[in-house]
This record gives C-alpha cells, sequence and structure tokens, in this order.
C-alpha cells in the first residue's frame, strides 16, 4: 500500500512541475514548459502551522495540477502565492500592492477583523473563505457550507426522538453568534423550545467552564446542542465528564464546526474518552477513486512529519480547498480576455453562477454561499466515529444514502454506553417525589385562587378557576405525577417572586394568575395561556332618567312628532265623510284621529278605515314606524351597553397593583400620570368608580380581562367591560426551563380549550360574565352618535309623498263629486219656471235643455 501511495505522489508531482506555476520564497515566479500563458495570480492565506491550513494548501496544488494537466490547451495558468495567516491583514496587503493578485483564497477570517472584507470590496478582488463570511460583503464568496441547512437537520433530529427543548451551548465570535439566529428561526417550524443557551469565550477557564456546565444541570436538561470549535469542545466534554454528565441520560449533539476536523485538532486520547457516545453532524464527502488516491498522497506528504495525525480519508476542508481552486481556475479561463478590466467582478460572476462537479458531487453557489443538501450522522466510538445515518434535504433521515424509503437510524451508543435513547430525563429524576407546586397566598381575587387552612385538622384546601384548569390539565398528563401545593406569600400581590422561586428551583412549578411577561419568559418556561387574552376598561353604567330619549337626536323628535299630527289629520280628513268612527262632536273627532295616529306605533290601531285612499297612506307610515322602531330599539340596547363613554384627558384612569398594567397598559391610553390611581382590591374598584373623577374617584379602570370579568360578575347591573387590546398574553403556568411537562401541559390546556371545558369552568366561576358582550373603543364611539334626522331623511320622503298623493286624489274625487251636484241642481231647476226665465236671457240654454232631455 505505501508503494502504490508513494508512485500515486511522484506522478502527480510530476504533472504539477510540468504544467503549472510554483512561487518560490521571494515571490519570483519560475515557468516549466509554459509557453504563451497568461499568468494570473492568486492569494493563498492559510496557517501554515496547522494541520487544516497544510492540508487546504496541499489540496489547493493538487487540484491546480490536476486541473491543468487535463486542460493543457488552456491559456491561462494560476501562480499561487501563498501567505501565513499570522497576520491576515498585513498578508493580504501584501498580496494585494506587491504582487497584483486577481484573486484571494483564505483559510478563515479572524474573529471581528472588518478591515479585510471592506479591502476586498474596495479593491474589487474576489476572496473565497473556508470558513464563515458576512453576506455584507458583495467580494466574499463562502466555499464553506452554509450553515442553516445542518441547523434543519438537527432539528429533525431532535423531532424524530421527541426532545422538545435543549440546551444551546454556542462560541462567542460572530460566526458562532450568527448560528443562533438560524436556531431561532427553526424553534417555530419545529416547535422546539431553548431551554437554555449561553456564549463560551474562547479562552474560557476550566472553572468558568465548570459553572456554566453547573447551570443548565441545575436546571434538569439533559439534551445539549454544542457548536464549539474542536479545542474549546475538548475542554466542556473533559468538564462535564468530571461533573457526570456523560453518563445515561444526557445527550449531547456536535455540529459541524466540531466535527468537520475533530480527529486532526485532538491528539489527547483522555478527549475521546469523555466524548463516548456523543452524535455529530457533518458535510457528507461521498467516497470515490480520486478521493481515495488525494487521501493516499496527502498521507504519505504528511506522516512523516504529524506523527500524531493520521489522515484516514480528505477531511472536508481539503475537499472545499480542492473544489474551490477548480472553480477559480475555470472562472480566471472564461475570462481571461478581461484579465486587465474589471476582472475582479468577471471572475466573481462566474464563479458564483457556476454549477460544478467536485469532489463533493454536483453543487452550487446561492447568495455567494456553497449549498450542501446531504449530511451524515457519526457516534463517537471509542477512538473514532462510527456512521449511524444521513440527514438530507429532499428525504430527511435515513440510514441509506441510496434509498430515501428507509427512514430508521442505525442503533446509537449514547453515553453511558446505552443503545436506548434518553426519555424525560428531568422527569426521571423526581420519580418517586411529589412536584412542589407554588401557590400564591396575596390573590386579590379569590375566584382565581383561594386557600383555606383548617387549624383543627391542619389542612389546606384549595380552589379557583386558576387551581381548577391545573388539575384538569394534570389529570390528561400520559404519566402520572403527584404535586405538593405549597402557600407562597406574594407581597402586595406581586408575582415576580413566586416566579423567582421557580428559576431558583425552590419549586417545580407555580399556579395562579400569573401573567404571561416577557421578562418572566426569560427565567422560566410558560405553558400555553388559558385565559382569554388582553386587557380591558371597565366602567359604570349611566343611570339617567331620560335615557331613552338618547338613541334619537332632537330633530328627529320633532320630525317624528309632527308627522303623528299629520298622519292623524290627514285620515280623519278622508275618513271623517264616510266613516262614522272619525264624526261626531269636534273634541271626539280629534281625540279619535290623534289616538288613532298613536296606536300606528304599536299597530294597535282599532277603527276600521273605509277609503282606499287613507289605507294607502296608513300603509306606508306604518313601513316607516317599522324602521324607526327597529333602529331606535338597537340604538337604545348599544347605548344601554357602551353608555355613550368618551374619556377625556380631564378623567382619572384606575389601574391594577401590577407593573405591567401600568407600564404598556395605560401608557396606551395617553393619559399623564397624574391622572393615573392606583388600586388593589375589587371592592376599592367599587368605590373609586361610583364616585367618578369629579369626586376623588375615576371614570374607568384598566385591567387584564379575567380579573374584569370577575368584577363585573361581582357587580352585573353596574358596570361593562370595554375591550381594549390585545396587549396581553393572558395566565399560563410556570415551570422551570427545560421542563417537559411546559409541552405536555401546554397540549392538556389546549385540548381544554378545545373540547369546551375552559368555557364550562368560566361559567362556574365567572357566573355573569358570559352575558356580557365587547366592544372595541372605535366602534363605540360610533354606536353612542345618536341618529338624526340626516339618518331617515328618504323614509320621510317617501311618506311625505304618500300624503301629497293621497291629497291631491281626495281633492280629485271631491270635487268630481260636488261637480255631480251642481249638475243635478241644475237639471231639477230646468224642469221649473226658473228655468223660462233662464232661457229668456240666454237662448243657448234651449239647446242645453235638448241635449240633456235626449241623453235621458
Amino acid at each position: 500500500m505505501k508503494i502504490q501511495a508513494f508512485v500515486l505522489w511522484l506522478l502527480l508531482f510530476g504533472i504539477f512541475h510540468s504544467h503549472s506555476y510554483v512561487v518560490d520564497d521571494d515571490d519570483n515566479m519560475v515557468s516549466h514548459n509554459n509557453g504563451e500563458k497568461n499568468v494570473v495570480n492568486v492569494g493563498l492565506i492559510v496557517d501554515m502551522e496547522s494541520w487544516v491550513g497544510k492540508v487546504i494548501q496541499s489540496s489547493i496544488t493538487m487540484a491546480l495540477s490536476e486541473f491543468y494537466s487535463l486542460n493543457n490547451g488552456y491559456s491561462t495558468r494560476i501562480a499561487l502565492h501563498v501567505r501565513d495567516s499570522f497576520n491576515c491583514t498585513n498578508a493580504a496587503l501584501d498580496l494585494l500592492e506587491n504582487v497584483k493578485v486577481h484573486a484571494i483564497m483564505i483559510q478563515k477570517i479572524p474573529n471581528g477583523d472588518s478591515f479585510l472584507p471592506r479591502l476586498g470590496d474596495r479593491v474589487n478582488v474576489p476572496v473565497l473563505s473556508f470558513s464563515l463570511v458576512s453576506n455584507e460583503h458583495p467580494c466574499f464568496i463562502q466555499f464553506a457550507e452554509d450553515e442553516k441547512n445542518q441547523f434543519h437537520g438537527i432539528a429533525a433530529f431532535l423531532e424524530e426522538f421527541k426532545w422538545r427543548s435543549f440546551v444551546f451551548l454556542y462560541e462567542d465570535t460572530a460566526d458562532a453568534r450568527q448560528a443562533q439566529t438560524y436556531v431561532h428561526d427553526l424553534l417555530q417550524d419545529y416547535k422546539l423550545a431553548i431551554a437554555y443557551q449561553t456564549a463560551v469565550s474562547i479562552e474560557a477557564t476550566d472553572d468558568q467552564i465548570v459553572n456554566e456546565l453547573h447551570k443548565f444541570n441545575m436546571m434538569k436538561a439533559s439534551t445539549i446542542l454544542v457548536h464549539l470549535s474542536p479545542s474549546l469542545a475538548a475542554k466542556v466534554f473533559i468538564n462535564a465528564k468530571k461533573l457526570g454528565m456523560m453518563s445515561n441520560g444526557f445527550v449531547w449533539i456536535l455540529t459541524s464546526k466540531t466535527t468537520n476536523s475533530l480527529e486532526y485538532s485532538i491528539d489527547d486520547s483522555s478527549v475521546y474518552e469523555s466524548m463516548q457516545g456523543v452524535v455529530g453532524f457533518r458535510p457528507y464527502i461521498p467516497i470515490s477513486s480520486k478521493i481515495q488516491n488525494l487521501t493516499l498522497i496527502l498521507r504519505s506528504e504528511f506522516q512523516p512529519h504529524e506523527s500524531n495525525s493520521e489522515m484516514k480519508v480528505l477531511n472536508v476542508y481539503g475537499v472545499f480547498a480542492y473544489d474551490a481552486a477548480w472553480v477559480l481556475a475555470e472562472a480566471v479561463e472564461r475570462v481571461s480576455a478581461r484579465l486587465k478590466s474589471n476582472s475582479g467582478s468577471a471572475i466573481l460572476s462566474k464563479i458564483t453562477n457556476s454549477n460544478s462537479t467536485g469532489l463533493f458531487g454536483t453543487f452550487k453557489i446561492e447568495n455567494r454561499k456553497l449549498v450542501l443538501d446531504t449530511y451524515e450522522i457519526v457516534n463517537v466510538l471509542g477512538k473514532g466515529e462510527r456512521r449511524v445515518g444521513f440527514w438530507t434535504s429532499a428525504y430527511g433521515l435515513t440510514n441509506d444514502i441510496s434509498n430515501s424509503s428507509s427512514g430508521i437510524l442505525e442503533t446509537i451508543i449514547w453515553p453511558g454506553f446505552d443503545s436506548t435513547a434518553p426519555k424525560k430525563r428531568w422527569l426521571l429524576q423526581k420519580t418517586g417525589k411529589s412536584f412542589r407546586v407554588g401557590i400564591p397566598t396575596n390573590g386579590r381575587f379569590t375566584e382565581l385562587v383561594s386557600l383555606y387552612h383548617d387549624p383543627k385538622n391542619n389542612e389546606t384546601t384549595l380552589s379557583g378557576f386558576c387551581i381548577e384548569v391545573f388539575r384538569a390539565a394534570v389529570d390528561r398528563l400520559p404519566y402520572k405525577v403527584s404535586f405538593e401545593y405549597i402557600p407562597f406569600d406574594n407581597q402586595y400581590g406581586s408575582y415576580n417572586d413566586l416566579v423567582r422561586e421557580v428559576y431558583l428551583q425552590n419549586f417545580d412549578a407555580a399556579v395562579g394568575d400569573i401573567t404571561i411577561v416577557s421578562n418572566r419568559s426569560e427565567y422560566v418556561d410558560f405553558t400555553l395561556p388559558y385565559t382569554e387574552l388582553g386587557v380591558g376598561v371597565v366602567v359604570r353604567l349611566n343611570k339617567d332618567s331620560w335615557f331613552f330619549l338618547k338613541p334619537l337626536k332632537a330633530d328627529l323628535w320633532i320630525t317624528i312628532g309632527c308627522f303623528f299630527f299629520l298622519i292623524g289629520f290627514i285620515v280623519w280628513l278622508i275618513e271623517h265623510r264616510i266613516n262614522e268612527e272619525f264624526q261626531g262632536p269636534p273634541a271626539r273627532q280629534i281625540g279619535t284621529a290623534m289616538g288613532f295616529a298613536a296606536s300606528t306605533l304599536v299597530y294597535a290601531h282599532r277603527e276600521k278605515l273605509q277609503s282606499n285612499v287613507s289605507k294607502f297612506v296608513v300603509g306606508v307610515w306604518l313601513f316607516v314606524v317599522l324602521i324607526l322602531t327597529s333602529c331606535y330599539i338597537a340604538k337604545l340596547t348599544s347605548l344601554l351597553t357602551v353608555e355613550q363613554i368618551k374619556l377625556s384627558k380631564s378623567d382619572y384612569i384606575g389601574y391594577s397593583g401590577s407593573s405591567f398594567i401600568q407600564g404598556i397598559t395605560v401608557s396606551n391610553l395617553n393619559f399623564h400620570d397624574n391622572r393615573l390611581k392606583r388600586y388593589r382590591s375589587p371592592e376599592e374598584y367599587d368605590e373609586a368608580l361610583r364616585k367618578g373623577s369629579k369626586n376623588g374617584g375615576v371614570s374607568a379602570i384598566a385591567e387584564e380581562l379575567p380579573y374584569l370579568k370577575i368584577f363585573i360578575a361581582r357587580f352585573p347591573r353596574d358596570y361593562v367591560i370595554l375591550e381594549s387590546s390585545l396587549t396581553s398574553n393572558g395566565f399560563g403556568f410556570a415551570f422551570p426551563k427545560g421542563s417537559p411537562l411546559v409541552h405536555d401541559m401546554s397540549k392538556a390546556v389546549a385540548e381544554l380549550r378545545e373540547e369546551g371545558k375552559l368555557v364550562q369552568m368560566e361559567k362556574k366561576w365567572f357566573s355573569s360574565q358570559s352575558e356580557l358582550s365587547y366592544q372595541d373603543d372605535e366602534s363605540i364611539l360610533d354606536k353612542a352618535d345618536p341618529l338624526g334626522m340626516d339618518n331617515f331623511f328618504g323614509l320621510f320622503f317617501i311618506s311625505g309623498l304618500s300624503i301629497i298623493i293621497a291629497v291631491f286624489v281626495f281633492l280629485v274625487f271631491l270635487l268630481w263629486e260636488k261637480m255631480s251636484i251642481y249638475y243635478y241642481i241644475f237639471t231639477m231647476l230646468a224642469k221649473g219656471k226658473l228655468m223660462s226665465i233662464l232661457m229668456y236671457f240666454y237662448p243657448r240654454m234651449v239647446d242645453i235643455i235638448g241635449t240633456i232631455n235626449n241623453s235621458e
């Protein structure tokens, strides 16, 4: 085997020296059989003392040699100028100013170094980095994996084993902090939770590391995700083993930041001994003859000098470097005609738009980052790792890369040499013990939490809405858990101290009217809220004796009254000549007409109309009355609910003792601090609202909706709730960070809500609140405006038009009737003596009379 490796090395070495350029110590380029070739200077900045740096340099050299041996006809040749990364900035300046390089390849951008990225952008020279770079610099290309993909794989791995929370241990560097954003983005997609996260300095001492390990060990969190460099990870695992955290029940997961160069960075066998059972993710390198040949060459090159290191296969950094050199050489050749004019942008464009096949297989570059979608999952055993499966973006977890349907990983040996995946270590530690649940004793509303201590039997009885919901949720847990309820004296009704006790592990949970607030969530985990979200404002109902007049404006009341009189008069005018019910003495006729008009309001008129004209008028009027009464009732109902509430800047607003209400809700109402008054009990609320702002009280109380529901239930006839906004997250149960009970209890609360159990409990404890409706502030002000004539102008126009038509028809019939009477009188006179006198004076009467007689 050694002879074969030596022969291969000699062959490649010969190819390299016959088709490429090397640079001596003085940067004087030497050509070998170059002919007429365009020389393109490219810089390489690596750590020449590190194993990874040496592998990168050798991989690039071999890649260029092979590229030009296969493409001997190309017109360009890359001359590689190597610099040590000890002073990265000076090395880059030297390459740009003295060598005039067209591109730079760099092992790693120093942490916090912003000069080099800006320099590359300014001189428009592509920089290929084999580590993470920021997207802010357009001339930088990350020729390394996009870590975002691997976190999708890790999230799928956690989901596979049903671990919903974990500890995130990351290095205190810029690129590692960027990974923190990836993790948080995945939380919502995979419904995961970070029980605890901490940044570890690369210079952290053993004492500092032990202190951090103690923190999440006290939290009883057992799943730890490690995103550290190999040297720092080694410190963590050695100390974790000393603390007993590499035993049964723990899960340690490594990112590629650690696993990519783990075997080359750790020489101490004690580190591997402390890492037994750890699971890691790293980019998958397909095994090929080319990979094996390159590995043999590098092994023969470095083994004589690196006695403590053995290269089993070309590592990921060597593959990155090899493929990067190949892509760069191809890009240089394609822009050979423009090497002297804006060549940086042209080379950059060719690299970013390339879809190449390299040692990784087919790969592409998106957003100036190398896209890899296949990761292998390894398990640390003995002095090495064994592959237990893969994760791909297309198929997820699998143990066979060639069979996407195989979704089962091979057996994983966990810490403690256990082949069974750990299950909810936090609960297991509590087996046989009761969970200590803190209950507040100074609650403002006994309907939520109430404690009664019987001194004779020395027993404490708990009741209230919060207690009942908690017990109902516990009954739905898939496992049996016993609880010990411990009263906690929360002075002045504050719950921050109770939450703090949970954080300090003095309580395993806290139950009560505890509002979910962001600053509390930094110390404990809350379940889903089990109460209605939001903050409301409660005001007192008005007891005005003339309140029934408020739905309509004065002009509308006057118009309605006038139309009642008008309708009565019109009906009398039409009916009194032919209808006996509208005849008689004047007083009776007036009373009948007005009584008929008033009775139309309730459709109870007894008089029977005989004229079709009056029936037409009354029919239209009854339609008008129907619309008016419906609108009046609706407006009166809304006004009885909202009470025409319009808080002014001179009014006083009350609020509870909660700083949350004062800091968020009241400030959103835009009231000055000197207009705010603090109260602690529902009795104080009632007294202040009854007094009002003018008598030393307040005009409204701002409070969370659950409290207001209970307050309204106590005084259902005196107050009403106005819903303000969803600025409150509701009440939740508090648990220590990382507790699996959070997920299970949240699921139980969701089931109670879906089945309507929570509503039933609310009706039980908040008896009259369900009968109340809530109104938004804007809709309240809209409904408070009374109705005016402008709202019903069209309706009265129709009624008035019907009256005009009726009067016109009545007059026509009346005139027609009158004309018929005059004609009858005239014919009677024609038969008497008077007629002879008329004929004497009017001779034409003879003709008229003749015509009349003929007609008869």
